[in-house]
C-alpha cells in the first residue's frame, strides 16, 4: 500500500479568493482558515501516515450555515468533509483531496435532554462524554463508549459508527441513534428517522450511521440514553499465558454471560501502562491480564461474579483482583483507555489497526500477529475488546528508519488478510476511510461492491462529499476489481451530465 503526499493544492488563486470571500460571508473572516499554517493542523487524523492539506477549514455555527456552505461546494464543484475532533483512526477525516473541511466544534450545544422519552438531541460537535456528564444527573447515561470519548464528537462518532468496550452488551453507536437531520450534497436538509426509533420503510439511519461523511454531514443526532445500572463489579484477571486469557473469553461467553466489558491488554501494553501516570500495579512479567466488568441489578450481579470467577479459575488466571469502589474502578478503566498514549514511553511511533475475528480464533491469531511483527522486524502490542473479537493490533515503529512507512503498511495489509481468512471483517469500529479502502475487495464482490457504490451515489451524485473513501483506488496493492472502478468512472460522468442539464 503506498503512502500518500501531502501534495499542494490544485485550485487557482482567482477560485481560492472567490471561495474564501463567499465561506466568510457565510461564517465572518475569522472562522474560515485558509493559510498554509492554519490548515496544517488539520492534514491528517489519527491516522498520520497519509497527510493532506485541505484548502479552506471552515466552522459553522447552525444548519443553515451548512446548508450555504454545502451551496458553495456545489456552485464550484469542490470537495468537502465534515470533521470533529479528528480522532479518527482510519483517514476518514484527511481532505484527500483538498477542498472545504467543516469544522463542527462550534456546533456543540446539547439541544435537549429528554428523561421522560430517554433521548438527547445534539449538535455534532458535541463531546461523547460530555452527554453523559449532562444526563447523570438524573441517573442516565450515553452507552458508546470508545476510548477516545473524552474528546471525540457525537457526529464523529455517527459518521464511523463508533464503538468501544462495553459495546459487547449494550451495541455500537447505530444502535442509539433514533434519527437524525442532515444535509445532502444538494445543500437540502433532510430529516430521518423518528424520535420514537421506529422505522417505517427503509432504515435509512441505519444506513446513514457508518457512512464515513461520503452521503453529506450530519447536524442534528437524537440518541438514546440508558438508565444508568443499579450494580456495576469490575475486576482484572492476570494471566501468564496469552492463550490462557483467550480462552477464559470463549468459556464466559460459552456459558452464556454477556459481560458488560471484556477487554485484554498483552505484555507489551501492560509495561507501557505501568511506565506511565496510569500506572495501576499491574504485574509487569504477566502476559496478558482481562479487565471484566458485569452490571445488572443488584440481587443478581454477585452470582454473576461468582460464574465468571468459575471460568477465570478453571483457565489458570495467576491472580484476581476486584475492585472495591467507585475509585479503583475507574482507575482500572483509566488505564485501559488511556493505554494508547502510553506507548508513547516505548516506541517513537505506534499505528493503531482495527479488525474482527471470531473469539474461538483468538489464540491462533494472536499468535500469527506476533509472527508477522517479526517477519517485519517491528514490535506488535495489543489492547482490544476480546468478548466481540474487535482486535487493535499496535504497530511500533520508528518513521525515522528506512522504509518503516512502507513495512508498517506491508504488516498491516497482512494482518487484515488474516482477520479475512479465518471468517472476520476489515473493521469492528474504526472504519474503512483511507485505511482499509484497497483491502474491500479481499471482503466484498464486485457485485456487493456496485451495490454500495450505487447506493452512496443516490445520496451524493457528484463524488463530493468525502471522496477517496472506502472504496477501492488505482493505486495500491493491486486487489481492486478494475472493472468496477472503470464502470463508477462511468457512472459518475453520467450522474453528472444529468445534474448539469
Amino acid at each position: 500500500m503506498a503512502a500518500l503526499m501531502n501534495v499542494p493544492s490544485t485550485i487557482t488563486a482567482s477560485l481560492r479568493d472567490t471561495v474564501r470571500r463567499e465561506l466568510a460571508s457565510i461564517v465572518g473572516d475569522e472562522w474560515v482558515l485558509d493559510t498554509p499554517d492554519e490548515l496544517i493542523v488539520y492534514e491528517c487524523d489519527g491516522l498520520t501516515l497519509h497527510p493532506r492539506l485541505p484548502d479552506f477549514v471552515v466552522f459553522p455555527t447552525c444548519t443553515e450555515d451548512v446548508v450555504k456552505i454545502m451551496a458553495v461546494a456545489q456552485r464550484h464543484k469542490m470537495p468537502f468533509l465534515p470533521r470533529g475532533a479528528g480522532t479518527c483512526l482510519s483517514g476518514g477525516a484527511i481532505a484527500i483531496e483538498g477542498g472545504i473541511i467543516l469544522e463542527f466544534s462550534r456546533m456543540k450545544r446539547i439541544l435537549a435532554l429528554d428523561f421522560d422519552n430517554r433521548m438527547a438531541t445534539v449538535e455534532p460537535g458535541v463531546v461523547n462524554l460530555h452527554l453523559t456528564l449532562a444526563a447523570k444527573k438524573k441517573n442516565f447515561y450515553y452507552a458508546p463508549d470508545p476510548s477516545s470519548q473524552m474528546v471525540s464528537t457525537i457526529g464523529g462518532n455517527v459518521a464511523e459508527n463508533s464503538g468501544g468496550p462495553h459495546t459487547l452488551k449494550y451495541g455500537v453507536t447505530t444502535n442509539h441513534v433514533m434519527a437524525l437531520e442532515v444535509v445532502l450534497p444538494d445543500s437540502e436538509v433532510y430529516e430521518l428517522g423518528t424520535p420514537a426509533g421506529d422505522f417505517v420503510g427503509y432504515d435509512l439511519v441505519g444506513a446513514f450511521v457508518g457512512s464515513e461523511g461520503t452521503f453529506g454531514t450530519v447536524t442534528k443526532a437524537s440518541v438514546r440514553l440508558l438508565y444508568s445500572p443499579p450494580a456495576v463489579k469490575t475486576m482484572l484477571a492476570v494471566y501468564d499465558s496469552v492463550a490462557d486469557a483467550t480462552r477464559t473469553v470463549s468459556g464466559i461467553i460459552a456459558r452464556g454471560i454477556v459481560p458488560a466489558a471484556l477487554e485484554m491488554i498483552d505484555k507489551n501494553t501492560i509495561q507501557a501502562i505501568e511506565a506511565s501516570v496510569y500506572a495501576t500495579g499491574i504485574p509487569k512479567d504477566a502476559e496478558a491480564v482481562l479487565l471484566i466488568e458485569v452490571d445488572g441489578l443488584e440481587a443478581g450481579i454477585e452470582q454473576q461474579m461468582e460464574r465468571v470467577v468459575e471460568v477465570i479459575r478453571a483457565n489458570n488466571a495467576r491472580e484476581i483482583r476486584i475492585a472495591k469502589d467507585d475509585v479503583e474502578r475507574k482507575k482500572l478503566w483509566a488505564a485501559r483507555k488511556n493505554a494508547f498514549g502510553a506507548y508513547g514511553r516505548i516506541s517513537a511511533n505506534y499505528y493503531t489497526m482495527d479488525g474482527v475475528i471470531p473469539r474461538s480464533k483468538l489464540p491462533e491469531v494472536l499468535a500469527d500477529i506476533d509472527a508477522l511483527g517479526r517477519k517485519y522486524g517491528l514490535g506488535m502490542a495489543n489492547v482490544f475488546h476480546a468478548g466481540d473479537g474487535n482486535l487493535h493490533p499496535i504497530i511500533l515503529y520508528d518513521a525515522s528508519q528506512p522504509n518503516a512507512k512502507d513495512k508498517v503498511l506491508s504488516l498491516a495489509g497482512d494482518i487484515l488478510r488474516r482477520c479475512v481468512e479465518v471468517g472476520g471483517a476489515l473493521s469492528g469500529e474504526h472504519g474503512i476511510g483511507l485505511e482499509k479502502q484497497e483491502f474491500m475487495a479481499l471482503f466484498f464482490s464486485e457485485k456487493e461492491l456496485d451495490v454500495m457504490l450505487r447506493l452512496k451515489m443516490v445520496f451524493n451524485p457528484q463524488n463530493l462529499a468525502n471522496p477517496s473513501k472506502i472504496f477501492p483506488m488505482r493505486r495500491g496493492c493491486g486487489e481492486m476489481p478494475k472493472n468496477l472502478l472503470d464502470a463508477a468512472d462511468q457512472k459518475y460522468k453520467e450522474v453528472d451530465e444529468m445534474v448539469r442539464f
